[in-house]
């Protein structure tokens, strides 16, 4: 494997007593691209960005992160991953500014590059007003970018994030999607989102699945050459329009 592939995934697969919830899934993302994940509500989307995070095992094939096998070194690879899950749990009666401390200290850093790196993820995450505020007290769009800045703070090389903007105001969104876009000139992000125009104006890449299997997997011009990003996406999820 190339040392500029960040994320590889070779045959996986995740079964369910007789149901697959991913088939024969395979794919590579390079360092410094935005890679959007896309698929409808149950095609395995989360379940496979737990499989490549270490929080799932596959039922079988391989998955390997910044060159770490994740079923054979799954620490050393989780050190290289910052990881937003969907509705990602938080301690609610702690605050911004100590959970995100805890979590910058469960990954190691010392006190001067937590200092540091706490500073940054203040600044791109716009903590500050509620940076000592209970997060239960917080709105959802606040919780979620307290999320994000527990997944940046230890400057992990591959960013997989599972629907980032969800909750977010449309102020918000602005700075969310150009921490991303900046994160993307020397970072791997695979990204799962619902938000289409987000994806055209985020992403270098598309992979599809759609039951579990892989459908697509190009260039974002590609899957827009002949039609729009929305109705490529209904025609290769299955989706029949009705008048």
């Amino acid at each position: 494997m190339s040392d500029d592939i960040m994320i590889a995934a070779n045959g996986v697969n995740k079964h369910y007593g007789n149901f697959a919830a991913v088939s024969d899934v395979t794919f590579e993302v390079p360092r410094r691209q935005v890679c959007a994940f896309l698929g409808p509500n149950g095609a395995g989307k989360s379940t496979t960005m737990k499989i490549l995070t270490g929080y799932l095992a596959p039922t079988s094939g391989r998955v390997r992160i910044a060159g770490f096998d994740m079923e054979t070194q799954r620490l050393l690879g989780s050190e290289r991953i910052g990881y937003l899950p969907e509705n990602g749990p938080l301690y609610s009666e702690m605050t911004p500014e100590s959970a995100v401390n805890y979590i910058a200290k469960a990954r190691g850093l010392n006190a001067t590059r937590r200092r540091d790196r706490i500073s940054y993820v203040v600044d791109k995450c716009d903590l500050g007003e509620v940076w000592h505020k209970p997060i239960y007290k917080l709105s959802r769009g606040f919780r979620q970018r307290v999320g994000m800045a527990q997944a940046l703070v230890h400057d992990p090389d591959v960013l997989i994030l599972d629907e980032p903007t969800s909750g977010l105001d449309p102020n918000q969104l602005v700075g969310i999607r150009q921490l991303i876009r900046d994160l993307g000139k020397n970072k791997t992000v695979l990204l799962s989102t619902h938000i289409l125009q987000e994806v055209e104006a985020l992403c270098d890449r598309v992979i599809l699945i759609n039951q579990g299997r892989l459908v697509f997997d190009g260039l974002i011009g590609e899957l827009t050459k002949t039609e729009g990003l929305e109705a490529t996406f209904h025609r290769l999820t299955g989706f029949l329009a009705t008048a």
